[in-house]
């Protein structure tokens, strides 16, 4: 291969064919733009997909987060644990109702919460823990539940949605795992509430846009829980512009003032021709993976694990940490492989590095495992635009930047 070889590798754009085309202009030849029976249809088909009794579509993942917090009854003097490890959204919600972020630090070598820290972080105001499914792979369940349990006895629930639980409710930022399954069952149906993201760099997009699941096992009124998100998502209206087209139904009451946040059927048409996909998609991205992981992983490179015997990831990031090299190298291996063509990027600067997390009062000296975890992270293309040449152009230039940084040490 020619070692002067520039390629235009993109790090996520969105695959986008003739049929989602042809489905988006039929949403607006059809006269209904907003949300309208496509988005009704969407959300019926992600419960099917999920397998929960009802989905509630929004135009974000932080709008289902932040949405849920408030239905949950989460607001000033809770407190909500997250991860240090993720992007602002995580954490932002919990600020936006008014309750106290909560981080916790990774484990040692680990993208996840550490759970020993998570239970020792559980006190009686805890509401709330937000897990983080990153890179498409879900969370160890099990030991999140576990800390919760150790600490149940210390749960002061304050309305009739929490005294259900009777414990800290688990609501997953699950925004790159749509599709992941853990011990046989999807993402969606493990934590108490799921929260999926639809943006443009998403393995399934609609540009913008979000849902909501949550297990069909929790004793909650599926009808009641989906008419407050609706009622929440459209400024507290009593009627969606749907239903206000029936002869006669134009009146409406504003039961509260709340928020605008909403999908449309544009939207949803584009997610449910990308939904008819996904399982294609799927396949295509473990290939991706595999490929990766055969050409890649050494002493000096190694990457988070997305299939084992009990999980099947999304595959929605490469995330992979190069041994023994500064963060300043890092960055250097990030434009080397800018100059091939290629781009790559960052799976995430820890929260208390952030200017805003950093006038809340965190430190990123409290927060070491994280910071090891971001110091020497990169992550790789993984798109199904992607062909196997672009896989071994990739992998080739990876591998001769990182030489250069571990073959001395």
């Amino acid at each position: 291969m020619n070692s002067t070889e520039i390629r235009n590798i993109p790090f996520s754009p969105p695959d986008i064919t003739e049929a989602e085309i042809e489905e988006v202009v039929s949403a607006l030849k059809s006269g209904w733009i907003t949300t309208g029976p496509k988005t009704k249809e969407f959300e019926r088909r992600i419960a099917e997909y999920v397998g929960t009794n009802k989905a509630v579509c929004l135009n974000s993942a932080t709008s289902a987060m932040e949405l849920t917090l408030r239905i949950l009854g989460v607001g000033p003097g809770d407190e909500v644990i997250t991860s240090a490890y993720t992007y602002t959204a995580t954490a932002s919600v919990i600020d936006h109702v008014g309750a106290k972020i909560v981080l916790v630090d990774t484990a040692t070598d680990s993208f996840e919460m550490d759970y020993s820290k998570l239970a020792e972080a559980i006190t009686e105001r805890t509401k709330v823990v937000i897990p983080v499914d990153l890179a498409g792979k879900m969370c160890d369940y099990d030991g999140i539940y576990k800390a919760i349990e150790s600490k149940k006895h210390l749960f002061k629930p304050n309305n009739e949605i929490q005294e259900v639980f009777n414990r800290i409710i688990v609501m997953t930022d699950a925004a790159h795992a749509f599709g992941a399954e853990q011990n046989g069952k999807k993402c969606g149906q493990v934590a108490d509430f799921t929260c999926y993201s639809f943006h443009a760099v998403k393995n399934l997009t609609t540009a913008e846009g979000g849902a909501v699941v949550w297990r069909n096992d929790l004793s909650l009124d599926d009808e009641e829980l989906y008419k407050q998100y609706m009622l929440y998502s459209l400024h507290g209206q009593s009627k969606d512009a749907l239903a206000k087209t029936q002869k006669g139904s134009w009146e409406y009451d504003i039961v509260y003032p709340a928020y605008k946040c909403n999908m449309t059927d544009v939207m949803a048409s584009l997610g449910l021709v990308q939904l008819d996909r996904y399982k294609n998609n799927l396949k295509r991205r473990k290939e991706i993976i595999e490929m990766y992981n055969k050409y890649l992983l050494s002493e000096n490179i190694i990457s988070l694990q997305h299939y084992s015997e009990s999980n099947t990831s999304s595959g929605h990031l490469y995330l992979t940490r190069v041994k023994n090299i500064s963060e300043r190298e890092r960055n250097e291996i990030i434009v080397g492989m800018a100059e091939y063509g290629i781009s790559c990027n960052v799976h995430y600067k820890p929260l208390p590095m952030l200017t805003a997390y950093k006038n809340i009062g965190f430190n990123i000296s409290d927060f070491s495992n994280a910071y090891n975890q971001y110091s020497n992270e990169i992550t790789l293309p993984l798109h199904t635009l992607l062909c196997d040449e672009d896989i071994e152009f990739i992998c080739s230039k990876f591998t001769e930047l990182v030489s250069r940084y571990t073959v001395l040490k």
